[in-house]
């Protein structure tokens, strides 16, 4: 009788905890936090809006920003009696907000690329509702190449604008030297389309409006925005105005001397110091490529550079990261680890140093001013070939070009050193 007493004494608290659990889960769950969202963070009284679908029930929460074919989850997630947080830790950025009456308010926080304050901006989403079929008359064609006369600080003289329309729909991108703004997306309205982006970083809205004369005229703002209103013309326009190129990306940077080894020599995350003498690059095609992950096209181009990792390594292909971040940044390296994370990255990253050490660390860069700049350095130890800048699916054909460039490189050293140690085989075999 007591052994049964006690069963059921035991049989009641488990019942009891499962009891509670079980209400604790349906609580959880029972706020209604999935699907697809409208929302909009406030830079400066600047409303950028841009699409948030949310996933998952009590814990289990899965955050997605989209923008054009491009999206950015989140790396984890947590809600709790209707409060919502949204982590991108390979941003250093969340967002934390409150659900209410079917709406989420919040803010946006964190650090945005190359600011020196901690972001803290506004943050509204509501339940997205798809619009009412619209039949917008008269709507202007501006899909196509255009170009962008701009004197930045890197040298540069114009930008490059790619926009592919469909419709009233839009997604357009600027590309710079240095790689491009994201995709904006939106569409046509009252005489101007509409356009914006936000994954995370990079957050903007543009406002473009074709012009009587076939340019466009474009307004721009937001956290990285150009300090003044921009003009695009045709590239044939463009060239009967006498207007400048836009630079090209693989003689923007150049090396010192085309017979100097390329060096490095620092620590990977575990302290390690890692070095181009090292074993595992001797007689190896390498990409050492200039970075931080501060720098969303540094993000774009990890991506890129996984994927070439695991078509290449086996047949010789090494890449390394010489990466610079901000002194802050580089006691617990939270960022890079949950950059590194997030992409699969399977090769070293080295901390470099901070970004204005730059020119320091990579003493053999000419005109080395972009975030990010790879090299393509052959068996020998020399640097074959500079690439600034990524430009990233929203780039368009200029994307395809770039992938095109970066495997016909890779390839054509691969294939030629093997050719050159098999000659060299043969003369020792004679």
């Amino acid at each position: 009788m007591k052994n049964s007493s006690r069963l059921n004494n035991m049989l009641a608290l488990l019942i009891f905890i499962l009891f509670a659990f079980g209400n604790q889960e349906a609580g959880a769950q029972s706020t209604p936090i999935s699907g697809r969202w409208e929302a909009t963070v406030n830079i400066n009284n600047v409303v950028i809006p841009f699409r948030l679908d949310i996933a998952g029930k009590g814990n289990k929460i899965t955050g997605t920003l989209f923008n054009g074919e491009q999206t950015q989850t989140t790396t984890s997630a947590v809600l709790s009696k209707g409060s919502l947080t949204l982590n991108f830790e390979h941003y250093l950025t969340k967002i934390v907000a409150t659900f209410a009456n079917g709406r989420l308010k919040g803010r946006v926080e964190g650090r945005f690329q190359r600011d020196k304050y901690i972001a803290d901006y506004p943050f509204e989403a509501k339940r997205y509702t798809a619009p009412a079929p619209e039949d917008i008359a008269n709507v202007p064609s501006i899909d196509g190449l255009w170009e962008i006369p701009y004197e930045s600080a890197k040298g540069e003289k114009a930008w490059r604008l790619i926009i592919r329309q469909k419709g009233a729909e839009l997604t357009a991108s600027i590309l710079r030297v240095d790689g491009d703004t994201g995709a904006l997306t939106g569409t046509y309205r009252d005489g101007r389309f509409l356009v914006s982006h936000f994954d995370a970083s990079r957050p903007l809205v543009f406002e473009i409006r074709p012009d009587p004369d076939g340019s466009l005229s474009l307004r721009q703002e937001g956290a990285y925005a150009a300090r003044s209103n921009l003009k695009a013309y045709r590239p044939e326009t463009a060239r009967a105005k006498g207007l400048p190129l836009p630079a090209d990306f693989s003689t923007h940077t150049t090396v010192r001397d085309p017979k100097e080894v390329f060096k490095f020599s620092f620590p990977d995350l575990n302290g390690k110091l890692v070095s181009n003498t090292d074993e595992r690059f001797r007689n190896k095609v390498v990409i050492a490529v200039v970075t931080g992950t501060w720098c969303p096209n540094c993000h774009d181009e990890a991506r890129y550079l996984v994927e070439l990792y695991q078509n290449y390594h086996a047949k010789g292909l090494e890449i390394i990261a010489l990466d610079f971040e901000e002194p802050e940044q580089q006691d617990e390296l939270t960022r890079v680890r949950a950059f590194v994370n997030k992409y699969g990255v399977e090769y070293p990253y080295l901390i470099a140093g901070a970004p204005a050490e730059m020119w320091e660390k990579v003493p053999q860069g000419v005109n080395l001013n972009t975030w990010p700049a790879t090299f393509f350095i052959g068996r020998d130890g020399l640097v074959k070939k500079i690439h600034a800048g990524f430009a990233a699916p929203a780039s368009g054909i200029y994307h395809q070009q770039l992938r095109d460039e970066f495997v016909s490189t890779i390839e054509k050293l691969l294939s030629e050193d093997v050719a050159v140690n098999t000659r060299m085989i043969e003369k020792n075999i004679e």
